[in-house]
């Protein structure tokens, strides 16, 4: 799963910043990743106790930058800069006090562009890795919400799962930016997203305030991704089973052959994941952050060095523009999009208008 992503990150060099140098998990990742050329490497903490922390635990990591909060050159600049995006919601000292803390000054590494992506969370809890982000480096522009996806892996199959970890009770359009950011994150992992709104409805069957909420989302999406194969609002038997399909939602593109999954709450998609991940041997993968203006990542607790290590990559890769991704080499050159019948692209009206007028011009001075 992740040859791809490394081929694609060694052609296009990112530097990940972890906010926790001294964890042997975080340490033992830094090694190989440096190691292997995939990524620059950024650790936070203490030289001394960084470099201690690898000499004990025998991790190479002469290849990874190690920066401290305390004494840090341009900390005056950072200050400022931060004062400016809390716009007079803390004040300089409160900021310094939050930069002193390693997840925020990690996070605005990455928001003046000393880093590209961030990883946190080995031992700050997803909370604590969250609101730096949401404070620093928000929302893209039209997105509202910070959402979650899970990728899930069985040898060559996988699936997308979202929201599992984020939003508790999404509402309608949440659900609409949660599906296209899942079906973006499924792009990058080299997948052709099938989107299911899941239910416990298909297609009018049941009757409910979450199978209306559901099935609004969907005629959402439709209106704004209307290149997306998108069904809902769809039981999960009707989405995975041809056979079921074909009883339930007979002509659907989706139906069926779902590999994006999308749950009314938070309660189902975690539920749902973790069912996948412990009965039906799929290896997890995340949760991966969608919606923000750049990378940052969350990872559990009581995470391995080696989901560290697979965490670092898709974070990256996750920096990459789309039309370098691994995805997209796969993918024929993409159709032109079609615009909605009321939206009108004025660069292009202008510059025709603007050719008829010298073309009328010249005629007239043809004439004379």
């Amino acid at each position: 799963m992740l040859t791809k992503m490394i081929e694609t990150l060694k052609k296009n060099p990112r530097t990940i910043v972890y906010t926790e140098g001294t964890d042997n998990r975080i340490l033992d990742a830094a090694s190989k990743l440096t190691k292997e050329g995939i990524l620059g490497v950024i650790l936070l903490g203490n030289p001394e106790e960084v470099k201690a922390a690898a000499k004990a635990g025998n991790y190479d990591i002469e290849g990874c930058c190690i920066i401290d909060p305390v004494g840090y050159p341009e900390m005056d600049a950072m200050v400022a800069e931060m004062v400016k995006l809390r716009k007079g919601k803390m004040t300089d000292e409160q900021v310094r006090k939050a930069l002193s803390k390693s997840n925020y000054f990690g996070t605005m590494l990455v928001k003046m562009g000393k880093a590209d992506c961030l990883l946190g969370g080995a031992t700050y809890s997803t909370a604590d890795t969250v609101r730096p982000a949401l404070q620093l480096i928000k929302t893209k522009p039209g997105n509202k919400i910070v959402s979650s996806c899970f990728i899930l892996v069985r040898g060559d199959e996988k699936i997308a799962m979202g929201d599992c970890a984020i939003n508790i009770d999404p509402t309608e359009d949440d659900l609409v930016e949660i599906a296209v950011e899942s079906a973006n994150t499924a792009k990058i992992f080299g997948m052709d997203p099938k989107v299911a709104m899941l239910s416990y409805s298909t297609l009018g069957s049941g009757k409910g305030p979450s199978v209306t909420k559901v099935a609004n989302a969907t005629k959402k999406i439709k209106e704004v991704a209307p290149n997306l194969a998108v069904e809902g609002e769809i039981q999960f038997d009707a989405s995975v089973s041809p056979d079921v399909a074909s009883i339930k939602c007979p002509g659907s593109p989706v139906a069926g052959q779902a590999n994006t999954f999308i749950f009314p709450d938070i309660n189902a998609g975690n539920i749902g994941y973790k069912i996948a991940s412990r009965l039906g041997g799929y290896t997890a993968v995340g949760p991966v952050l969608q919606g923000l203006n750049a990378p940052i990542n969350d990872l559990s607790r009581g995470c391995t060095a080696e989901e560290v290590y697979s965490m670092s990559i898709v974070t990256a890769a996750l920096s990459i523009p789309q039309d370098d991704a691994p995805a997209k080499e796969a993918e024929p050159a993409p159709a032109p999009v079609e615009k909605a019948p009321e939206e009108v692209d004025t660069t292009e009206l202008e510059l025709l208008v603007r050719i008829v007028v010298e073309t009328l011009k010249a005629a007239k001075k043809f004439k004379k």
